[in-house]
Parts: structure tokens; C-alpha cells; sequence
């Protein structure tokens, strides 16, 4: 089970209350002034990274204009610092690796967090190398299979025969891992099919996974959850393996 695409679905059905959605706001439209600035262009049909974000934003009910703004932040023609996209590394309790993808106008800011929060949890801030070749960059593709009446074996089929490298079956989604510069290829092919997609996106996938203990693994899990809420964090991966009884723990 992914340990990635697993811990932001527990995430989701915790629910999302009025200060949580203006901070995934917020982390949406640096992911659009990241993709715009990146890709060299503000128009989505010409910038795939661009095109990801827009639809993401969109998924979550985010207004155009702050949509717009974002764009116009990437493209340079607003008075709001720059970004810059940052990743930190370090280790959380039970030696779980953790990756961490920020955005962010004010580098010190984002170092002090980051490196506070992993020190007050358990965890040990590590230093750039020390655990990202545990990690491969890939392009994921959910289906939510609760969208759809055709039979997961199938869909998993038509993936494989799409070009994707990886298919993991969970009861509720499909997950498919591609290389990242095949994933609009493998998108669009998927869609041609009649495939319900839910999500596309880059991630930081973990080549192997571990399980610690359960008092480990769980402190692990608030270690993730307390990166994910600094503003500045877009996204935490690591190669912790969630199992159903961890998700059961972690939830009561």
C-alpha cells in the first residue's frame, strides 16, 4: 500500500474546516506559481505541470481569480516575493525517511520550521542527500473506483497497456505510477478508455517501504501530519508503509 497516496486519503476524510481550506488555498496557488514560473508559460495547454495544478485547484472549488493571481505571480507581473522551491530531508521516529517539498519567499523562515517541528517530534533534520536516494521522482494517476462499475482488473490493464510502470489496487482506489514525462501520454490515454481519473501529479515515490513499530509508526504519522500544516510545506513523502491497522490507530 502507498504509503504517499494512503496518508493524504486519511487526511481527506478527516475533513477539511474553514482554516485548513484557506491554507490548501494557499498551497495550491504556489503550486500554480511554481508550474507557471517552471514551465516558462501561464497558459495550461502549453504547460502540462500548469495544466495539473489548474485542474487541482479547480477539483477543490478554488476561485479563478485567485487562480489568475497565482498565474500572474509566476509570470512575474505581481509585487509578491518570489518563490522558491525547496526540498528538506530528515529521519522520523523508528529511522522512517521523510522527503519534504516547500515553497517559499523567505528561505530562513521555512529552514527554522521545518527543523523545529522535526526536533519537537521525534524526528532529526538531515542534510541534503541523506535520504532523497531512497526516492524516485514518477507520475501518479488515481482512479476512484467508486466512480466506475468496470472491473479493477481490467482498468489495471488498460493502465499496463498505457505504459504505466506500477498498478496498486486498494478498495477504493487505483493507483498508477508512470515515469513523470510519460504521465500526460498516459493521462490522456487512460481518458480516451473511459477511465475515471480523480488525480494526476508528480510525487517523490519511496523505492521501499518500512514498518516500524506501532508506537514508532504512529509517531511517525504526527510527525507527517504536523510538516503538512506549516504553511510553507507543500508536501511530505516518506517510506512509511500504512497499513489499515495504523490507519485504524492513528483515527481513534
Amino acid at each position: 500500500m502507498s504509503g504517499h497516496s494512503k496518508w493524504h486519503t486519511i487526511r481527506r476524510t478527516k475533513g477539511v474546516n474553514d482554516q485548513r481550506r484557506g491554507q490548501l488555498f494557499t498551497k495550491l496557488a504556489r503550486d500554480i506559481t511554481i508550474a507557471t514560473r517552471e514551465g516558462g508559460s501561464g497558459d495550461p495547454d502549453m504547460n502540462f505541470r500548469l495544466r495539473l495544478a489548474v485542474e487541482k485547484a479547480r477539483a477543490n472549488n478554488m476561485p479563478n481569480e485567485n487562480i489568475q493571481r497565482a498565474i500572474d505571480r509566476g509570470l512575474g507581473k505581481s509585487n509578491e516575493a518570489a518563490l522558491e522551491e525547496i526540498f528538506y530531508e530528515g529521519y522520523g521516529p523508528g529511522g522512517v525517511a521523510i522527503l519534504i517539498e516547500a515553497a517559499t519567499d523567505n528561505r530562513n523562515r521555512t529552514n527554522s520550521e521545518v527543523r523545529a517541528t522535526f526536533n519537537k517530534n521525534g524526528g532529526n533534520p538531515g542534510e541534503p542527500g541523506s535520504v532523497s536516494w531512497m526516492f524516485e521522482q514518477k507520475g501518479l494517476i488515481t482512479v476512484d473506483l467508486s466512480a466506475t462499475k468496470r472491473d479493477p482488473d481490467e482498468l489495471q490493464l488498460i493502465a499496463i497497456d498505457a505504459g504505466a510502470d506500477d498498478v496498486v489496487v486498494d478498495d477504493e482506489t487505483l493507483e498508477i505510477y508512470c515515469e513523470w514525462t510519460q504521465l500526460n501520454a498516459i493521462r490522456q490515454a487512460l481518458l480516451d478508455q473511459g477511465v475515471p481519473i480523480s488525480n494526476a501529479e508528480k510525487i517523490m515515490r519511496a523505492k521501499t517501504l518500512i514498518q516500524p513499530d506501532e508506537k514508532d509508526a504512529l509517531a511517525a504519522l504526527r510527525l507527517i501530519e504536523k510538516l503538512e500544516d506549516l504553511d510553507d510545506v507543500q508536501k511530505v513523502y516518506s517510506n512509511l508503509d500504512i497499513t489499515a491497522e495504523l490507519v485504524a490507530r492513528f483515527d481513534s
